[in-house]
């Protein structure tokens, strides 16, 4: 069977191991009775994987643009086709045109200062965490960085901004309250031993009542250099997330230097963007950790392409018009007829973005029992169960899914 031309094709794309896990799979069901002998090919082929790797692709009806266990933000057509393009042998550090080494990803990070011009310099990393890292082995080792006591955040899987920043090699001085810190909470607290001030920006959570922060404006004033995390990606401001910082705006009132993500709402790849002062940038990007922390040349070439190309799905789900969804909603639900209802829903930013913002939205809703037939489907469809029904709320699905969404419910529901 593995001589066959249409397996020893998968054998090239696949690998032997898979195909031969599913020819053996196939001979045991012809063995069976569950398959003729003359169609085992057949049934082989229909036993393999669309790819040798085990993530899946999968429709998110969630309701949540930017879903850290779905991988947060989808990738532009123009960054996939870029991924492709850069998936052999590229000139990621190579000058075509003197046969020299060059600047690795120099394309890339001149997208990126082209994007945010008020930036002296930028520079890449692997994600936004690492950045803080660079940042204190740079400006902190052995020394002291401070932080209001109302931006001490918890990320994903339960690491915790002081500790990864105590790792990283520095002290953390926590200045003012949960509640409320005032320029006077820091200026008491600088000393000859602070390294830097970090403004953090509170992306997943947030504290309302009687609260006062201080602005990046005013902490630039005390002296130490202040870099601020601004966490979602935001490059410049976005009228629909009026509440959201962005780098521009960062670098606009004093911070030295800006963190961010690259997989949220900028809409790229994983990666942590550095963007600050001409000086500070290049000491970060020489630094013997710069190395362990860069990235490759697939986020170099997607973060390129995020940048330069068309619009990311994470930007056209934002600003979808409701009636443009609650039109697709009815759509799908008179295709489904009884089994499923249009109904107005409220979706969200996500993965540490404006927390507490609610995004109109619409979608369909459909018997919460569905839940694992869809995710079972190929491919699965996630949706939210609230309410005692399975919702699937359509800002986050790209409109050409919506045949995919109609046929994996009429294929549940039979």
């Amino acid at each position: 069977m593995l001589a066959d031309p249409r397996l020893a094709a998968a054998q090239e794309v696949l690998g032997r191991s898979l195909v031969k896990a599913a020819v053996a799979d196939a001979q045991q069901r012809v063995r069976e009775g569950f398959a003729d002998p003359g169609e085992a090919v057949e049934a082989a082929l229909a036993l393999l994987p669309a790819t040798a790797g085990g993530l899946k692709s999968v429709v998110n009806a969630t309701g949540v643009l930017v879903h850290t266990n779905l991988g947060r933000a989808p990738l532009s057509p123009a960054a996939v086709a870029a991924v492709t393009a850069a998936s052999g042998y590229t000139d990621v550090e190579f000058d075509l045109a003197d046969g020299r080494r060059a600047r690795r990803g120099r394309t890339a990070l001149a997208a990126l200062a082209q994007a945010v011009p008020e930036a002296g310099a930028v520079h890449v990393v692997n994600n936004n965490a690492a950045a803080l890292v660079l940042a204190v082995a740079v400006l902190a080792p052995g020394k002291e960085v401070l932080v209001s006591r109302g931006e001490l955040v918890e990320i994903g899987d339960g690491f915790r901004l002081p500790e990864l920043l105590e790792s990283a090699g520095c002290r953390l001085r926590e200045v003012g309250t949960t509640n409320r810190t005032a320029l006077r909470d820091y200026v008491h607290a600088c000393g000859p031993d602070t390294g830097f001030i970090l403004k953090v920006h509170p992306s997943n959570y947030r504290i309302e009542g009687f609260t006062s922060e201080v602005s990046i404006q005013e902490l630039a004033t005390i002296g130490p250099p202040v870099v601020a995390d601004i966490g979602s990606g935001l490059l410049r401001p976005e009228p629909l997330l009026p509440g959201e910082p962005d780098a521009a705006g960062a670098l606009l009132q004093g911070a030295a230097l800006v963190t961010a993500s690259g997989d949220k709402l900028l809409g790229g790849p994983q990666a942590g963007l550095l963007l600050g002062d001409e000086d500070l940038v290049e000491r970060l990007r020489r630094h013997p950790l710069a190395r362990a922390l860069r990235v490759d040349k697939l986020t170099l070439a997607a973060l390129e392409a995020t940048l330069r190309g068309s619009l990311p799905p994470v930007h056209r789900s934002l600003r979808t018009s409701v009636a443009e969804l609650r039109e697709r909603a009815e759509r799908l639900a008179r295709r489904l007829g009884g089994r499923a209802e249009a109904v107005a829903t409220v979706a969200r930013v996500g993965g540490g973005g404006a927390p507490g913002v609610e995004l109109p939205s619409a979608g369909i809703a459909v018997d919460a029992d569905l839940a694992a037939r869809l995710r079972s489907c190929d491919p699965p469809v996630i949706g939210r169960v609230t309410g005692g029904r399975l919702v699937l709320d359509l800002r986050a699905v790209e409109p050409g899914q919506d045949e995919v969404i109609a046929a994996a419910l009429e294929r549940v529901c039979r």
